[in-house]
């Protein structure tokens, strides 16, 4: 008989129950689900909804059932549904009947709300963490390689001239947004459903402020209805996990482009590639893609959850189960990629000379020229005329731009100098851009030292959140 059986007068069918049944998944809540039972359970004692002697029998048991899951003895059954269920039937068995009043004042409609809360607090923390020591990395690189020069790109086709840098650092700050998302998304998790029962609130005399506090919410939901539909949430984080895939994405599709012969900017070390099973000379950025890859199952996990709620009236449907599985998989994809990216940024060996081999043999310098020219009064649109020539020139010639003779700029104009050399080495071209925000030299190690102080700011976030949802009731 189903816990909730009484006014059903026969049995669920057997497929009705293995279709319905969440426990395969949501086991991974267990935790959690103790953890809120445990304040639950207090708080019943305290308000005396429940004697304190069955109060402390209940919890009692609770934390028996916690350690018999912890050591791996527990058997979770698909006839108790879910993991509310099956800890309860397991709390019953080592308990008796007094169990069955820890349900008291709640519905599984505000418990598995509570549980979800609880288990993305502490998972946002953790990714936070995680996107810190991707940007440390990357900031080791960008110091290491703040004299390194590179093309520029527009369009997959080399533009201007910029220090490699200065382009690792403009992957910084989307993570930095990125953690900035996730920690500023913490404050609308850290809300409390619980107390809301089904839908409507109880009848029983509960303290859900107390519960806030033994579970260290920072608020409680003000409309019941509200605190066991929303999933608000939820789809936050997995939109903001969806952007910080596609800039990991992002990343990825450069350095796989940069591994490849035709770039040869970059080598990631033999830990992150693999090989060929018939190609022996094969050395293949498989983290790289396969992280690359797993951004579209990260995506179809945000539009699954966004088609769900769409159309659902208020309060809470069975639809709403399909929240999970979304959510522990972007976690999961997100957890490894994270951790994955970090030591291969690190490890990465940077081919600076290729890089500068590349700048010296394009026309990414061409910009600079027609500037070289508005220095000298000639409006700009005439000037982008004249270097358009020179450069069909050159190819024409088969050239560079600090090849040409001064005769040959002369035959484009009079206002050609032997100062124009100096203007165009690749040197000088970066650092003539000392704009805020610029690949000048100076203002890149701007960036970098501010990217120092928003580490530690992280770092402390991370610590004092860490601290802040340490609840220690099991």
């Amino acid at each position: 008989m189903k816990l909730w059986g009484g006014r059903f007068t026969k049995a669920t069918d057997k497929l009705v129950e293995e279709y319905t049944a969440s426990i395969q998944f949501d086991q991974q809540l267990w935790k959690e689900d103790i953890t809120g039972s445990l304040a639950h359970v207090a708080m019943l004692g305290k308000c005396g909804i429940i004697g304190e002697d069955e109060a402390a029998t209940i919890a009692e048991g609770l934390k028996k059932v916690a350690k018999i899951i912890e050591a791996g003895e527990a058997e979770f059954t698909i006839s108790n549904e879910d993991v509310h269920m099956n800890v309860e039937k397991m709390l019953l068995d080592e308990v008796g009947p007094v169990g069955g009043k820890l349900h008291t004042g709640r519905s599984r409609n505000d418990q598995v709300a509570t549980d979800m809360h609880l288990y993305l607090r502490a998972r946002v923390v953790e990714l936070v963490a995680l996107i810190a020591q991707v940007q440390e990395a990357l900031l080791e690189q960008a110091k290491a390689n703040v004299d390194t020069i590179l093309p520029g790109y527009t369009h997959l086709q080399r533009a201007q001239p910029i220090l490699f840098a200065h382009h690792l650092m403009a992957y910084y700050s989307m993570f930095q947004r990125d953690a900035e998302r996730l920690m500023d998304s913490f404050k609308r998790i850290n809300v409390l459903p619980l107390g809301a029962g089904a839908l409507a609130g109880t009848t029983f005399p509960i303290d859900r402020e107390y519960v806030a506090e033994l579970l260290k919410f920072d608020a409680v939901y003000t409309n019941s209805l509200d605190a066991v539909s929303d999933r608000d949430f939820i789809i936050e984080f997995l939109s903001g996990s969806s952007l910080l895939m596609a800039h990991l994405s992002r990343l990825c599709e450069e350095m796989i482009l940069w591994m490849s012969n035709e770039f040869n900017f970059v080598e990631l070390d033999d830990a992150f590639c693999t090989g060929s099973s018939i190609m022996p000379q094969k050395k293949n950025p498989d983290v790289a893609e396969l992280v690359r890859g797993k951004t579209g199952r990260v995506y179809g996990n945000l539009m699954g959850m966004l088609t769900v709620l769409k159309g659902l009236p208020l309060a809470y449907n069975k639809d709403m189960q399909e929240d999970k599985e979304g959510m522990f998989d972007t976690v999961t994809t997100l957890h490894g990629a994270l951790s994955l990216f970090a030591p291969m940024i690190r490890t990465m060996k940077v081919k600076k000379e290729n890089m500068r081999q590349a700048v010296a043999e394009d026309f990414s310098n061409a910009t600079d020229l027609a500037d070289y020219l508005v220095g000298k009064g000639m409006p700009f649109r005439q000037a982008h005329e004249v270097v358009g020539k020179s450069v069909l020139y050159c190819i024409d010639a088969g050239k560079y731009l600090l090849d040409m003779k001064l005769d040959e700029y002369k035959q484009f104009s009079e206002l050609f100098e032997d100062d124009i050399y100096a203007a165009l080495d690749p040197k000088q071209v970066v650092n003539a851009r000392n704009v805020l925000g610029g690949t000048a030299k100076n203002q890149v190690e701007i960036q970098l030292n501010a990217a120092s102080i928003d580490l530690q700011r992280t770092h402390q976030w991370v610590e004092d959140h860490e601290q802040k949802i340490d609840v220690q009731l099991l």
